[in-house]
């Protein structure tokens, strides 16, 4: 499961957040702009992903950044629809 993780107004560096996650998730990416900042972060296929969530969201709320958090969840088996135009 792919879980990006967009922060608006984070209080804290990226980085430390980053590295709270890093003890229980693979982090995959970052990025920051327009007073935005995001963390990709992959969960291990074939966890409880519900656990994995709650546990996630447990990291952040440690933190004290769960409510500037948005979580975009995308599931392992996931792939980009076919691009069926004609052009």
């Amino acid at each position: 499961m792919f879980v990006e993780i967009v922060f608006v107004g984070l209080p804290i560096d990226r980085d430390e957040v980053e590295e709270a996650l890093e003890s229980e998730f693979e982090v995959t990416g970052a990025g920051s702009g327009m007073g935005r900042c995001h963390l990709d972060v992959e969960v291990v296929e074939g966890s409880d992903t519900t656990a994995a969530l709650e546990r996630l969201r447990a990291v952040l709320s440690d933190l004290g950044v769960a409510d500037c958090a948005t979580l975009n969840v995308t599931p392992s088996a996931w792939t980009a629809p076919a691009d069926h135009s004609d052009g």
